[in-house]
């Protein structure tokens, strides 16, 4: 497997990209928007910046990576010789159906199709190809270029061979992957979610403050960032949409999201992305 193709251009879409141009790939990244592929570009080029410049990456290997990614589009463009496929679209179960039915249709029968969700059902999304046992979930942690798990989530009637294929791929990008059996949420999402959920409360139940929330778990349980600012990292609106299909395909109400959560979410307060959430970001 040399040349990847990466379908979304989104904050994952983007960080994945990255990690296997970094890693000597052929990339190929698809978007339905010019303007959104534009700015992936950009944002990949601060990421590799802020690398070289923590002399974690030297300069000419940054040039390279991005050099190795060509955008696009047009699916037909990057599906023709794709090996691997990695889907980072929105979590919309109907819309990764789509995609997949898509680069069925469009790649070479040797390609493996990949999602990135950790919540949605890969058998599921799966369903929508001619290949099901070519078909699992790769789940990126964010930010992509950092954390260096993923978790692999074979789909019901995915093969043996997809699975240590998509293995030896992980390895090759410095990742180290774990295997977890079909299940919502995976590993790390199942845990994460209900822990999130829960500093949520503990701020709307007033009895700390989101930074002393944050502090903490950072200082008390050795977390790299607090759940509150992993709210605002993801998304409070996607993490309120992975927390109730938790609801939904669990029926455990352990995973529901505080009303403060979908109260933010119709006030715009998303995260980062919306340079507001729990706490205030530069636009």
């Amino acid at each position: 497997m040399e040349r990847v193709a990466v379908v979304g251009a989104g904050i994952m879409g983007t960080g994945i990209a990255q990690v296997f141009a970094q890693f000597g790939f052929a990339v190929a990244q698809v978007d339905v928007s010019e303007a959104v592929l534009v700015k992936s570009r950009e944002r990949m080029r601060q990421s590799l910046e802020g690398l070289v410049a923590k002399g974690k990456l030297p300069r000419e290997e940054a040039d390279a990576a991005l050099g190795r990614v060509r955008q696009t589009v047009v699916v037909a463009d990057a599906a023709q010789e794709a090996d691997f496929v990695v889907e980072a679209v929105v979590e919309d179960l109907e819309m990764k159906k789509k995609v997949f039915a898509e680069w069925d249709r469009t790649c070479p029968p040797r390609a493996i199709l990949a999602t990135n969700t950790s919540i949605l059902s890969p058998t599921e999304i799966a369903s929508a190809t001619r290949r099901p046992g070519q078909c699992i979930g790769m789940h990126f942690m964010n930010p992509a270029p950092i954390m260096r798990l993923v978790e692999l989530l074979p789909g019901l009637l995915t093969a043996p061979e997809t699975v240590e294929a998509t293995k030896a791929l992980a390895g090759r990008i410095g990742k180290t992957p774990v295997v977890a059996r079909e299940s919502p949420g995976g590993i790390v999402s199942r845990i994460m979610v209900a822990m999130r959920n829960e500093a949520a409360d503990i701020l709307a139940e007033g009895v700390a403050t989101a930074e002393d929330i944050d502090t903490a778990m950072k200082l008390g349980a050795g977390f790299p960032m607090g759940p509150l600012e992993l709210i605002d990292l993801v998304g409070v609106d996607l993490h309120v949409t992975n927390s109730e299909t938790m609801v939904r395909e669990t029926g455990n109400t352990k995973y529901r999201p505080h009303p403060l959560l979908r109260k933010m979410v119709r006030a715009g307060l998303l995260g980062r992305k919306s340079g507001q959430g729990f706490y205030t970001y530069p636009r």
